[in-house]
């Protein structure tokens, strides 16, 4: 386990550093450098800069130095916690990006919450009884919020609660402090897309266990039901959906972007998407680095979860 813990960790470390590089060499170009001179020296047009003040500039904030050096002292300052500053938020990024992502951070949490028991629960369900009319409802369920796009969701729930029936408001931005009745859209959204591939994955894994030779032995031992479910063949159903609701993060995470931009809320999502519209490199770097910090992250916790719950894994057998 220690082992596949430090050969995780080396490859996030590698993955982060050319990710960084890579963020770095395309936002450290003479577009983008104009561009953040124009901002911080009164938002004249790029036209309007003069050759005399731009080369200024670049002395002041040192980037006429090699690529290189560049590159190093831009690390130096992301290890520091100084991820730069945000010329449309007129702010450092890193308290910026730090509040937006509390508030997504709020929006998943309520979500996994009501998704990762519901999944796995319908899934055991329709496990169970393979092909059975339990199975079949489930199924087609899942099957059909799961084609559905996101963006659809959003737009038939918002005409349905908030247009027509005045139930919800329609848009979630929090000015006024947390309201929980601007947070039921946005998350009802991503449970119905969301639940219903867990629910698939859960099905699957359970149906295949309950047709395993140890568990048709339990049953020619008369062993109850309830028994065989809960002490021998959830165990080993729940391995592969661990590890599909973990990896389920990256998807939330892209999800986020779509809703939160739909329904106005104020988090790491819609901040990409303004930064993205302006131009704003330098948060457009943290969220872009955050975002894999926690790809890398959930597939390590995957990886851990998934040799805990695999003896084969943990004893070096073949699975």
């Amino acid at each position: 386990m220690i082992r596949l813990i430090l050969s995780r960790l080396g490859q996030m470390l590698l993955m982060m550093a050319a990710v960084s590089l890579i963020l770095f060499a395309v936002f450290d170009t003479e577009k983008y450098r104009k561009r953040i001179a124009v901002a911080e020296l009164g938002g004249l047009a790029v036209s309007a800069l003069s050759q005399s003040d731009y080369d200024a500039w670049l002395d002041k904030k040192g980037l006429n130095a090699p690529l290189h050096t560049r590159y190093v002292n831009w690390i130096a300052g992301l290890t520091r916690g100084d991820f730069g500053y945000s010329i449309e938020k007129d702010t450092a990024v890193g308290p910026l990006v730090g509040a937006h992502l509390a508030r997504t951070g709020l929006l998943a949490l309520f979500t996994l919450a009501l998704v990762i028991p519901l999944a796995l629960l319908l899934g055991v369900l329709a496990g169970m009884r393979e092909a059975s009319r339990t199975d079949r409802t489930i199924s087609t369920i899942a099957i059909v919020t799961t084609s559905i796009p996101e963006i659809a969701i959003a737009i038939f729930l918002t005409a349905l609660f908030a247009l027509g029936l005045g139930w919800l408001p329609a848009k979630s931005a929090m000015h006024g402090g947390f309201e929980m009745s601007k947070l039921v859209l946005p998350v009802l959204t991503l449970v119905i897309f969301d639940f219903g591939y867990i629910t698939r994955i859960t099905r699957a894994s359970m149906a295949q266990v309950m047709g395993a030779e140890y568990i048709r032995t339990a049953v020619l031992k008369g062993l109850p039901q309830s028994r065989i479910i809960v002490r021998h063949a959830l165990r080993n159903a729940l391995i592969a959906p661990f590890t599909i609701i973990v990896l389920q993060i990256n998807w939330l995470i892209s999800g986020l972007i779509v809703i939160e931009t739909f329904f106005q809320y104020g988090g790491i999502g819609k901040l990409l998407v303004e930064a993205a519209r302006f131009g704003d490199v330098q948060v457009i770097q943290a969220i872009t680095l955050l975002a894999v910090a926690a790809a890398v992250l959930s597939q390590l916790i995957s990886d851990i979860g998934y040799a805990w719950l695999n003896p084969r894994m943990r004893s070096g057998a073949p699975a």
